[in-house]
């Protein structure tokens, strides 16, 4: 996020780092990304930690509630170190452990931290798209993540989507949203505008995700996108993994490429031949996912902000989107998740 939250006062953000045996006398917050709230932290001597705060209120993709985000979060945060430590993927930049052996500190009712490791690096950015050869090296990352035997706090992901009854009622009467701060009359207006071909699109997406077969499930980062990705030496390292979960492969490839050259490539070192109805499905899914994270947002208190003008700039584009896609298209796109 851009914006600093503001019910936090970082003094608990300096007491929490002791639990890590860090005693920082800096952060800096990090205008980064469109979700998390992020800092760097340094101790007496230089030596640096990257910190990730999870909001609890706002992460409805992992739960309908604070307490099952929390739990489901440290899961996720708990299988990205195994994959790490345990499976040897050096390319996983997870969460450290605590004094305690945790790798997430909840703040308050709302908040939760988690501290990584300081990585040099030069990150990318959403909907950027990759010269052959760095795809091909994230394709190859891939194989070897989806070739990896899921940890046991790996959480096994429905297709199904989170949060598609609410959206569909709003679809058939967006006032339902409510008032909840200066952006939600023209959220309204938007449900309203694109109602109808937002059912369609969440009747044909169930349909379609009904048929899918999960047997060829393995370990998925979940949003492989460039934005998550960051580069050391010409190395993808993987971040972000709050959406780690056992899927199909397709959930990570559709971000990455559709070409059918560079598919080959990965079926060869994964064992997989990709799907091209599921990278489509992947892909309708994301976009459904983002109403559903940006409704939320807006049915709840908020402020007019740079964040929430460009989330409310990003669901009018998404919506635009979903209204005009043909259901078999397969299109490349999609943007990030708040």
């Amino acid at each position: 996020m851009r914006d600093e939250p503001a019910d936090l006062d970082e003094r608990h953000l300096l007491d929490a780092l002791n639990d890590w045996g860090v005693r920082a006398v800096a952060i800096t917050h990090v205008p980064l990304g469109f979700g998390d709230h992020h800092w760097s932290a340094t101790d007496a001597v230089g030596r640096r930690w990257f910190l990730t705060l999870a909001d609890l209120e706002h992460k409805t993709f992992l739960g309908q509630d604070p307490h099952a985000v929390l739990d489901r979060l440290e899961g996720a945060m708990d299988t990205a170190t195994r994959l790490h430590d345990d499976a040897g993927l050096g390319f996983v930049v997870a969460p450290l452990r605590s004094l305690s052996g945790a790798t997430v500190h909840t703040l308050g009712a709302r908040y939760a931290l988690s501290v990584f490791p300081h990585v040099e690096g030069v990150s990318g950015e959403f909907g950027q798209v990759l010269e052959p050869v760095r795809r091909d090296r994230v394709l190859d990352t891939l194989a070897a993540l989806h070739r990896c035997r899921p940890p046991e706090t790996a959480r096994r992901l429905p297709i199904a989507l989170e949060g598609a009854e609410h959206l569909a009622a709003l679809a058939r009467d967006p006032r339902r949203l409510g008032d909840h701060g200066p952006l939600s009359g023209a959220v309204t207006e938007l449900l309203d505008e694109y109602g109808a071909a937002l059912r369609a699109r969440l009747t044909e997406f169930e349909d379609r995700a009904a048929s899918v077969d999960l047997a060829r499930a393995v370990t998925t980062h979940g949003e492989p996108h460039p934005g998550n990705l960051l580069w050391h030496e010409d190395r993808p390292l993987l971040v972000d993994w709050d959406t780690v979960g056992v899927a199909v492969p397709e959930r990570d490839l559709w971000p990455v490429t559709d070409d059918p050259d560079a598919l080959a490539r990965y079926a060869e070192a994964s064992g997989h031949v990709p799907d091209p109805d599921l990278l489509d499905l992947y892909r309708v899914r994301w976009d459904l996912r983002d109403v559903v994270e940006f409704v939320d947002l807006f049915g709840s208190e908020h402020r007019s902000t740079p964040d929430t003008e460009q989330a409310h700039r990003e669901l009018a584009g998404v919506l635009a989107r979903l209204a005009d896609r043909e259901t078999s298209a397969i299109r490349p796109g999609g943007h990030e998740h708040p």
